[in-house]
């Protein structure tokens, strides 16, 4: 894939506009297996991170990105587990501020 197809470019610019398609390519198997079990979505989303580290992107980068991807998951996933259930309502009980505060966290949780 080239860079046009992620939603990072090399300058950790992150292409809001590219996280649903960025999510659509996943089969919807594998979101399913990911998504399904916390540790799995802890486990893909530490592979994410620790990629975006190798690329050079700072924690900030990394949080804005969680950020993205956690907001298109509350508005279009159902959660599957109890700990999805908590990271929902937390997401929608927190001001802009406070998500950001959020995906910080799942980020550090990961890294």
């Amino acid at each position: 894939m080239n860079e046009k197809n992620h939603m990072v470019d090399k300058d950790e610019k992150v292409h809001v506009d590219e996280v649903s398609s960025t999510v659509n390519r996943i089969p919807a198997e594998e979101r399913d297996d990911i998504l399904q079990n916390f540790d799995s979505f802890k486990e893909y989303l530490g592979k994410r991170v620790r990629l975006g580290e190798k690329m050079g992107m700072s924690e900030e980068k990394l949080a804005q990105a969680a950020e993205k991807v956690a907001s298109y998951l509350a508005e279009n996933e159902d959660p599957r587990n109890r700990e999805e259930k908590l990271l929902h309502e937390l997401w929608h009980a927190g001001n802009k501020e406070q998500q950001h505060m959020l995906a910080h966290m799942l980020v550090r949780m990961v890294g």
